[in-house]
């Protein structure tokens, strides 16, 4: 098998509460073409959790309510997992290519956690009309814009 590198692209940046991505200067010209799309997938490096023990977790209690209580670290989104890999998918407010900065709508990562890959968002590519979902969590919201107005504090068991 060959080693894999991963380099960060960019990072999180919060500016007045306000998400942005800052690119590093080397990926920049990677932006162009991307200002006709609405949303943007974020991969990023969930780093706080990039350890040996956070990396050997497989099973977790689970974090939803009316879940099993446990799941295997696959079956969540977690941060703790083989590959601290972490993926969002956000609206982009802003581009300003020379800059190398991406406004976002929101993004659930801290300051200053690195960005390892963009990708804009597709919807022949990346949306399902019919997603199937195990019983204890369908009726969560079916998209990204009713996921703002719904009220998560009954779903998470923190």
């Amino acid at each position: 098998m060959n080693n894999l590198i991963v380099k960060p692209v960019g990072k999180v940046v919060f500016q007045n509460e306000m998400p942005l991505i800052l690119l590093e200067k080397p990926y920049r010209s990677a932006l162009e073409g991307l200002d006709g799309f609405s949303h943007i997938q974020i991969f990023w490096w969930f780093d706080a959790c990039d350890n040996e023990a956070s990396r050997s977790v497989l099973k977790v209690s689970s974090p939803y309510r009316n879940s099993p209580e446990t799941l295997g670290t696959f079956a969540t989104r977690s941060p703790e997992r083989p590959n601290p890999v972490a993926l969002s998918t956000a609206q982009i407010l802003r581009i300003d290519p020379a800059a190398g900065i991406i406004g976002l709508s929101h993004i659930d990562a801290r300051d200053n956690t690195p960005v390892i890959d963009l990708k804009p968002y597709t919807p022949s590519l990346d949306r399902v009309t019919q997603p199937c979902v195990p019983d204890w969590c369908a009726s969560w919201p079916k998209s990204l814009e009713e996921s703002a107005d719904f009220d998560w504090s009954g779903v998470f068991t923190f």
